[in-house]
C-alpha cells in the first residue's frame, strides 16, 4: 500500500462531501463525469461508498468541481489520503516572496486607501494611507488587531455612523461575504463572521438571504466628513496560480475616489491633521 494513505481501517467519509460539493455546484453525476472522464458509475461507487479512488482520482473531482485548496485537503483525507496543500503563516519564510509584493502593489496605490485581508476579513497588511484615512473618523489605535473590515463598517463605534444609507450597504456587504468566499463557499467561520454581523444592533437577520448581485456595475462605498460625502469603489484582487492555502486566501482591496469631487476632497482631508 502507498506511504501517502492513511489508516485503512479508517471510515470512508468521501462519498457525502463529494454529493455535498456537487449540490454546491449544481452538477449532477453525468455533467461531473463529462468534466473529469471519471465513468459515471465510478462517481456513484465513490458517493455511496463502494468505491474508494486514487489519489489523483480525487484531486481530478476537485478541480472540476472548483474546490479551494483548503477543503481539497479535507477530500483527501476522507478518502483516507495525507493533505497536500500547505498552509503557512502570513509572516513565515516562504511567504517572504508573496508579502514583498504585496507591500510594492499596496505602496503603489498610494495615496488612496488599501489592504491586504485573508478568507475572513481579517486585515493583514495595510498601506500608510489606510490608518491616516480612517484615523480621521474613529480612533485606529482603540480597535486590537487583527482588525476586522467587515466590523470595523458594520460597528456603530466604528465607521457605521460615517456611512450614509448604512443599511444599504450593509446589504451589499453581506452580499459580497457570499460572492467573495473562497470557492464561492460559506465554511463554518464564515458563518461565524456572518453571525456576529447580525448581532450588531439594527442588523436585519433577512439581509443574509439576500447576497443577489447589484444592477450596479460596482458598488460604492461612501462616507460622510465634515459634511462632504467621499464615495469611492473599490476593486478586489486574489493571488494568481496559488499554490498553498494561504496564498489562495488572500485579497487585495484597493480603494479609488469614485468622482473629482471626492479625490479634491480627499486630498484635502488627508492634508489636515488628524
Amino acid at each position: 500500500m502507498s506511504s501517502s494513505r492513511t489508516d485503512p481501517r479508517m471510515p470512508n467519509e468521501l462519498g457525502p462531501q463529494l454529493r455535498a460539493w456537487r449540490g454546491t455546484r449544481g452538477k449532477s453525476q453525468l455533467d461531473l463525469s463529462l468534466d473529469t472522464g471519471i465513468s459515471q458509475r465510478q462517481i456513484s461507487f465513490i458517493e455511496s461508498g463502494r468505491s474508494t479512488p486514487g489519489r489523483q482520482n480525487v484531486l481530478r473531482l476537485a478541480e472540476a468541481l472548483d474546490v479551494p485548496f483548503r477543503e481539497r485537503n479535507s477530500l483527501l483525507l476522507a478518502a483516507g489520503y495525507a493533505p497536500i496543500y500547505s498552509e503557512a503563516s502570513f509572516d513565515d519564510r516562504e511567504m517572504q516572496g508573496v508579502t514583498n509584493a504585496l507591500k510594492r502593489m499596496l505602496r503603489q496605490h498610494e495615496p488612496f486607501p488599501a489592504v491586504v485581508m485573508d478568507r475572513y476579513w481579517n486585515v493583514l497588511m495595510t498601506n500608510d494611507a489606510t490608518p491616516r484615512f480612517f484615523g480621521h473618523f474613529i480612533d485606529m489605535a482603540a480597535r486590537p488587531a487583527p482588525r476586522n473590515l467587515l466590523h470595523l463598517m458594520f460597528d456603530p463605534s466604528g465607521m457605521r455612523p460615517f456611512i450614509p444609507d448604512w443599511d444599504l450597504t450593509a446589504k451589499s456587504l453581506l452580499g459580497r461575504v457570499f460572492r467573495e468566499s473562497v470557492g464561492r463557499t460559506i465554511d463554518v467561520r464564515t458563518k461565524e463572521l456572518i453571525d456576529s454581523l447580525l448581532a450588531y444592533p439594527d442588523v436585519d437577520a433577512e439581509w443574509q438571504a439576500l447576497p443577489a448581485v447589484e444592477n450596479a456595475p460596482l458598488i460604492p462605498l461612501s462616507f460622510v466628513k465634515d459634511g462632504h460625502v467621499l464615495r469611492f469603489f473599490s476593486l478586489v484582487t486574489t493571488v494568481g496560480t496559488a499554490q498553498m492555502i494561504t496564498t489562495q486566501e488572500l485579497r487585495i482591496e484597493c480603494m479609488f475616489p469614485l468622482d473629482e469631487a471626492t479625490e479634491i476632497d480627499y486630498a484635502e482631508l488627508m492634508n489636515t491633521a488628524q
